[in-house]
């Protein structure tokens, strides 16, 4: 699967994983765990957004940076910038870059320098004048192939992304079989965890990560899988290849340290300028409150927001997606235009193999001014079901108010 894939469901939720080319869930118990997720996804799901999103890049443990096709399992919905995602400064990720003291080659052959003996096919890299350098490959020691990669980016030290970067997610929102936090001599946190592609233990490609931030504001992520590839890959062996201390070595490994002191410092994160998209929970709940169906639970972060409805009859996610957009690339051609030069595109159906029995409603749309509003409503308080109801609280009519309220013309300027 080409790198294009894999980073856009910033920072899961964020859906597909880490590019070369770029183009990239609460306060307590599962809405933390929802927000971790968006984020990570976030971050897998689209360059020009890794671009964003690493630059306060995200955190969550499903849908990991390195490898596989990073889907956000809704299918529609547009790569965001994320899994509280820090907004870059106004003159954009290109000032995120180094200024390409290490190359895309020399990534590479660090990586393969770090690891045992064995073969190292179908690398692909980006080397420090690209945002977030990286490297990622598959590797077989002779007991079967498995996707291993890291990326390196710069995040705020003092900031809450380096905490939740380091921080075991509740069990009861993301399946994983042992999770340790480390506070290293020097200050740094490092995370080792063994965990699962998917957001429980059903699909049985395994995701091993080691995540360090370091005092002086480093981000190094490395993630293994015991497949070629991850999600739709099937297993070639039992484990991925490297122990978790094999894994704590690969980025704790000063071999990283030219190309990280190669990037800028990233911007504090209570110092980025906040936009209508770092607001989508807040104006989800506004905007569902005319339904008066009452709210089980909210969350979210940055351009996604989530509530889940519960008017007796089973709970529904309702989720929301905002993005500003300089083209229309990604978004559906199909799409019809309506009188106010916006277009709509209304899709019903299921919400996709890994979630047997589950429905999704989606209005996707996109607005003259560039802002990008995609509207989700399922019959499931997840994504992945199960399913609670045979159709979402919301009708595909309620959902589409939703996604074209006038509340949007505002924020867009149009």
């Amino acid at each position: 699967m080409p790198l294009e894939d894999e980073l856009g469901e910033a920072l899961r939720s964020a859906g597909a994983a880490f590019t070369p080319d770029p183009q990239a869930l609460a306060a307590a118990g599962e809405r933390r765990g929802r927000r971790l997720v968006a984020r990570r996804r976030a971050a897998v799901a689209g360059g020009s957004v890794l671009a964003l999103a690493l630059i306060g890049t995200a955190g969550a443990w499903t849908g990991g940076l390195i490898g596989g096709d990073g889907r956000r399992e809704v299918a529609s919905a547009p790569p965001l910038p994320g899994r509280g995602t820090v907004r870059p400064p106004a003159d954009g990720p290109q000032e995120r870059a180094g200024t390409g003291a290490v190359t895309a080659q020399q990534m590479t052959d660090i990586l393969k320098s770090l690891l045992p003996a064995g073969q190292f096919t179908q690398s692909e890299s980006r080397g420090s004048d690209d945002q977030g350098p990286m490297a990622t490959g598959v590797f077989d020691d002779g007991k079967g192939q498995a996707r291993i990669g890291i990326l390196l980016t710069r995040i705020d030290p003092a900031g809450a992304m380096a905490k939740e970067m380091t921080t075991c997610p509740e069990r009861k929102n993301v399946a994983f079989d042992s999770c340790e936090e480390e506070k290293l001599p020097d200050g740094s946190r490092l995370l080792l965890i063994q965990s699962y592609d998917y957001d429980d233990s059903r699909k049985s490609v395994k995701d091993w990560r080691a995540t360090l931030a370091t005092p002086q504001g480093y981000l190094l992520d490395a993630s293994e899988y015991n497949a070629p590839q991850s999600k739709q890959a099937r297993p070639t062996r039992a484990e991925p290849p490297l122990a978790m201390d094999r894994m704590k070595a690969l980025v704790l490994s000063e071999k990283w340290r030219p190309a990280l002191e190669d990037l800028p410092p990233a911007p504090s994160e209570n110092s980025q300028a906040k936009g209508p998209e770092e607001d989508a929970e807040m104006f989800l709940a506004t905007l569902l409150r005319g339904y008066e169906i009452p709210v089980a639970d909210r969350g979210g972060d940055g351009g996604y927001g989530y509530v889940v409805l519960d008017d007796g009859k089973g709970r529904s996610l309702v989720e929301l997606r905002v993005q500003q957009v300089k083209d229309s690339t990604g978004f559906p051609a199909d799409a019809p235009a309506q009188a106010d030069g916006v277009r709509a595109k209304v899709t019903q159906g299921p919400a996709g193999e890994n979630a047997p029995g589950v429905v999704r409603w989606t209005v996707d749309t996109l607005r003259p001014g560039g802002m990008r509003i995609t509207v989700s409503a399922y019959n499931a308080p997840k994504q992945t079901g199960p399913a609670s109801r045979s159709a979402p609280a919301l009708t595909v009519e309620q959902v589409k108010e939703v996604a074209l309220n006038r509340h949007w013309k505002d924020v867009d300027g149009r």
